[in-house]
């Protein structure tokens, strides 16, 4: 039987004025630039962070001696700060053409957060390689794409206390923010929730905060009228590819530090004997990557060994465009793009062979590079992004997004780190693979890999990919 989710109560958390917005200053509207609007068919960013339950001690020392009173009032305080996630999406109709623009609405009508208790749940459970169903119940926002942020919160928060746990699930709107904007407002709420000076009293504090306030803004290419204008039933003519009898799991796999300086070392070493140009250096996310790439197309063993296969890769480009955008812009900022090879070519060369194929095309990404593909979405504005995989089930199309850069273990509410990561099924397809930094010990890698049960299975029999991780 599985296990029962009770939700208690559900409520909006509106931004407190003890924090005013970067003094104030953020515009009422912000129009979603090009990065914005390639995200609006897909689904929210859906993070959770698992916790050990407080102690008494602890308890006695949150607002009101509760996790859920605290976390409210200090989301109330963050919200102050990153003002968007407080709004909600809104549209212009454009009659002449027929077109819409989208534009965050920054009303203040507050962000979801919900109350809840699953008693039969224990940290054991959330901890096992591969991910129980229950983890999706605990996480907000399931199947629900951003341009229906239109009507619904922008933000959601799900505080789920376990049999022995607390697990935090959060869903933001991809539209209107991407991997790097999420971990910084997730860094700042931490903070605020953390300390005693940030958390209370009438007055704010905001100048004692270590994390830096976020820059807002819209990022716009030079000559791009705006708002920018996109077919008016472009969004409503999709497919989803999720569904809660998908034909895949998610497994986690977890690579030590010592294991990645290994992979990283044979990369290097292959690729410098291949090319004879010692000046290419594989970093250790592409050697990871590559090792994915080349190890699940063994095992879908396909019969066409020209087959090409994909390694789509999420990349923030915010110091690659000029002038570079601030580390702490918020928004979107990151392209998706592929390294291409058949499954000979894969099969035939060894690692870093293909780290050298992903190593160059992002090499490929710069100023220019992103400009000219960003005004090539404007000009063929986004139709039906499919989210559905191509009918031809043995086709390898991987897609890396995440980083293993992001600080998800100083998220401390008040009464100690988290324990783990998940992510949610909202953008789960098969071939998605998540990056996380490892837990438990600096320097290591969780992958959290959504595949077909058999391609797992055939992973955990390929003695090359298994001699080359720790696993959990």
């Amino acid at each position: 039987m599985e296990p029962i989710i009770h939700f208690n109560s559900t409520s909006l958390v509106k931004p407190s004025s003890s924090y005013p917005a970067n003094g104030s200053l953020l515009p009422r509207r912000i129009d979603l630039t090009p990065f914005d609007l390639q995200l609006l068919p897909a689904g929210y960013i859906q993070r959770g962070l698992l916790f050990n339950k407080p102690t008494p001690k602890q308890l006695e020392e949150l607002t009101g001696n509760s996790v859920i009173n605290h976390l409210r009032d200090s989301l109330s305080r963050t919200l102050g700060i990153f003002t968007p996630l407080a709004g909600r999406l809104a549209i212009t109709e454009h009659r002449d053409d027929n077109t819409r623009s989208f534009y965050v609405d920054c009303n203040g009508d507050g962000a979801q957060f919900i109350d809840a208790a699953a008693p039969g749940v224990t940290v054991a459970q959330i901890l096992e390689p591969y991910v129980p169903e229950v983890v999706y119940s605990l996480l907000p926002m399931e199947g629900v794409r951003n341009f229906e942020g239109v009507s619904k919160p922008l933000l959601v928060v799900q505080v789920t206390e376990l049999e022995d746990g607390v697990f935090v699930g959060v869903a933001v709107n991809h539209a209107i923010a991407d991997g790097v904007a999420f971990w910084h407002f997730m860094n700042t709420w931490s903070e605020i929730s953390r300390s005693p000076i940030l958390s209370a009293g009438p007055h704010h504090h905001q100048e004692l905060l270590s994390q830096p306030v976020p820059v807002f803004g819209q990022w716009f290419l030079d000559g791009i009228e705006r708002p920018i204008r996109i077919p008016a039933d472009s969004l409503y003519q999709r497919t989803t590819g999720t569904s809660n009898s998908a034909p895949w799991q998610v497994r986690i796999f977890h690579f030590t530090k010592e294991s990645i300086a290994a992979l990283k070392a044979q990369a290097n070493a292959e690729s410098n004997s291949i090319g004879g140009n010692s000046s290419v250096s594989i970093s250790s996310l592409q050697a990871i990557l590559a090792l994915f790439w080349r190890s699940i197309t063994r095992s879908k063993r396909l019969e066409a060994h020209l087959e090409k296969t994909l390694c789509n890769v999420t990349m923030n480009v915010r110091q690659r465009l000029r002038p570079q955008l601030p580390d702490k812009y918020f928004g979107n900022a990151i392209i998706i793009e592929s390294a291409t090879a058949t499954a000979s070519e894969l099969l035939e060369h060894g690692l870093g062979w293909a780290a050298m194929q992903i190593n160059k095309m992002i090499a490929l990404q710069t100023d220019e590079e992103i400009k000219k593909k960003l005004k090539a979405l404007v000009d063929r504005p986004p139709q039906a992004l499919k989210l559905v995989q191509p009918a031809r089930s043995n086709i390898t199309r991987l897609i890396f997004g995440s980083s293993p850069w992001f600080d998800v273990y100083g998220n401390d509410f008040g009464w100690g780190k988290p324990i783990t990561v998940r992510s949610g099924r909202g953008k789960a397809l098969d071939g998605k693979i998540i990056s996380f930094p490892g837990a438990g010990e600096h320097g290591s890698v969780d992958i959290h890999a959504c595949l077909k049960p058999e391609i797992l299975q055939a992973l955990e029999n390929d003695t090359e990919f298994m001699e080359a991780i720790s696993t959990l």
